[in-house]
């Protein structure tokens, strides 16, 4: 037998399967790699070591307006360990330069100020000027051209009229931007919306370079890295953290050049080559990641790109926060045909884009290359209406995955964690 662990919210769920049928596991390494020194450390290395730029205590050194965007609640970034040396080397040689932080929302909800605190600590959150970026709010958003898409570029004041504009951050696998980090933190992370609709049309995500791990010919990063450089994001601090959330690596520099580094070494820890197979198992890594629906299609991509066409995918995501989105779950509950839905999308122009889409533009995508049988805590009337299969255990999942494929023993690769791994076949 071989036996898998699987996380499913703030558990697991082990399961032994049968060798005879069970063609492997699909894992990355980036959960068992052993930094060669403490997260601090690797950040106090990467800052003295910028790739591209100038330290940023030479940067600093003058401007009178320094802008640090900085993530929101929605992203692990450990910045009580990144932000302390930033600011300590801005004021070594700038102790009264107005220092405003702002955190990137993209077109998330505000973020509170007890998520601040978690993020930053008490001390940072009551003496730093802090700001939270509204993509709504018109009167603060300054228009900077067009982008290479087509797409007006439109973003936060603060950040136009900083003297020196730097981020934090962390890169991780993205399934339509290639990775995450660096260049994302102006777009989306303090653009207005119609500028990160218009990034996210469908004729993008559709694109076939829109894909995890792929940054070349990618039009949605194009677009990223040309809005960066217009904002002039002139230095980054991303860290590589692992599923405990402890920093493994970091880069600092050029927007380009130190993320680009960055990805390289996250690609040789994640990159696994497909086993292509007639089911796959995946998850969305868990507690905070699998709490609803929405979220969980990041995960499905990852079996996607191992499952054989008209196969089946069995999702496991606890979903107690259920569907993640009422855009998303209109989208999908509303029109059974859902070659309909998808036309629809395609047919929608790079300014008609409206929220959510892209997201259920990729399911789209997985659905119609496999069955999805999804393990999960939300209703079973909810699963039905997104087009997919309820199931409560593994066990179950795999008796109506033969059911599905007419197949006594079909092959089958397991996914632990369908979020930290990129499956490409080159």
């Amino acid at each position: 037998m071989a036996n898998v662990t699987f996380p499913y919210g703030k558990e697991h769920i082990t399961y032994d399967f049968a060798k005879e049928n069970f063609c492997g596991t699909l894992v990355s390494s980036i959960h068992s790699y052993i930094p060669p020194k403490g997260g601090a450390e690797l950040v106090k290395d990467a800052m003295e070591n910028p790739i591209g730029s100038d330290r940023l205590s030479i940067l600093a050194k003058d401007k009178k307006k320094i802008v640090i965007i900085a993530s929101d609640h929605t992203r692990p970034v450990p910045s009580k360990i990144i932000i302390p040396p930033m600011l300590k080397e801005i004021r070594s040689v700038n102790p009264d330069a107005e220092i405003t932080f702002l955190i990137a929302t993209g077109c998330h909800r505000d973020t509170a100020r007890q998520e601040l605190v978690d993020k930053f600590g008490e001390d940072i959150v009551n003496n730093e000027k802090i700001v939270v970026h509204d993509c709504a709010d018109t009167d603060n958003l300054v228009d900077m051209g067009t982008l290479p898409s087509g797409g007006k570029l439109y973003i936060n004041r603060l950040a136009y009229e900083a003297d020196l504009l730097i981020s934090e951050g962390f890169i991780e696998p993205h399934f339509f931007a290639g990775f995450s980090g660096g260049r994302k933190s102006v777009l989306p992370g303090i653009a207005a919306r119609q500028t990160v609709l218009a990034n996210h049309c469908s004729e993008f995500i559709a694109h076939p370079n829109a894909r995890t791990g792929v940054l070349k010919n990618n039009p949605i990063h194009e677009d990223m890295i040309w809005a960066a450089k217009k904002a002039k994001l002139a230095y980054i601090v991303n860290v590589i953290i692992n599923d405990k959330k402890e920093v493994i690596h970091a880069v600092a520099g050029d927007v380009e050049k130190a993320h680009l580094a960055g990805c390289d070494f996250l690609y040789g820890l994640c990159r696994v080559k497909p086993i292509m197979s007639d089911i796959v198992i995946s998850t969305n890594g868990g507690y905070p990641l699998d709490q609803n629906i929405y979220q969980a299609v990041k995960g499905m991509t990852a079996a996607e790109a191992t499952v054989n066409r008209g196969g089946v995918i069995i999702m496991l995501a606890k979903s107690n926060d259920g569907h993640g989105g009422e855009g998303f779950y209109r989208q999908l509950a509303d029109e059974p045909d859902i070659d309909k839905t998808m036309q629809i999308f395609l047919n929608r122009g790079r300014n008609e884009t409206v929220p959510d889409q892209w997201q259920t533009q990729i399911f789209l995508r997985v659905l119609k290359r496999a069955t999805v049988i999804y393990v999960s805590d939300a209703e079973d009337e909810l699963v039905r209406d997104l087009h997919m299969i309820p199931a409560d255990s593994i066990e179950t999942a795999l008796a109506k995955a033969k059911k599905i494929l007419n197949k006594d023993d079909p092959t089958i690769v397991a996914i632990p964690d369908g979020v930290s791994v990129m499956v490409v076949d080159n």
